[in-house]
């Protein structure tokens, strides 16, 4: 199977196929990382198409990351981040209560508690300042802190002090 970057190469050589392999390889964890960051489906598909507008468009970008992962991921960061600035917090705010989480399914009694926990922890995340939400959206995409300081434009002894901070701010929210 090709690397990542040897694919970008092809496609900069214009291979189409090139471009299907890489969004086929990405497409799910973008979208999960996305979604995490925007809250709205419709939004996040839209940004998913965007940052893959971005890997046509873009010539130079992937060439000057460290890796083809980390920059994609970062095009896909700096697109939520426009998308955050442009929104007005009040609206985000109506949707948010719009899409309630489902109720849990009913069953045993650890399937019950694990359904709370699962929403609790969703809940905290949600209160989480926005550059420690990152980073959880990060970390669940599987990325090592050297990949989220590349995609955050951070030096990697900040993503650790972060990555401290929000461990430490969830289980304070989790077990007060």
């Amino acid at each position: 199977m090709p690397s990542d970057e040897a694919l970008y190469e092809a496609l900069l050589g214009g291979d189409l196929k090139a471009f299907d392999a890489l969004y086929a390889r990405y497409e799910q964890h973008l979208f999960g990382f996305i979604r995490k960051h925007l809250q709205d489906a419709h939004e996040a598909e839209d940004v998913l198409h965007e940052t893959f507008l971005a890997v046509l468009r873009d010539r130079a970008g992937a060439r000057a990351a460290r890796s083809f992962r980390a920059w994609i991921f970062q095009v896909a960061r700096h697109l939520c981040l426009n998308r955050h600035r442009s929104a007005h917090r009040a609206t985000r705010a109506l949707k948010k209560e719009a899409d309630s989480p489902e109720a849990p399914s009913p069953g045993p009694e650890h399937a019950l508690e694990h359904q709370q926990a699962r929403d609790a922890l969703r809940e905290a995340v949600t209160r989480l300042p926005l550059e420690l939400g990152e980073l959880y959206a990060l970390r669940t995409q599987g990325m090592s802190y050297v990949e989220m300081a590349d995609v955050l434009g951070l030096p990697l002894g900040t993503v650790k002090s972060r990555m401290h901070q929000l461990v430490k701010q969830l289980r304070e929210e989790m077990h007060p």
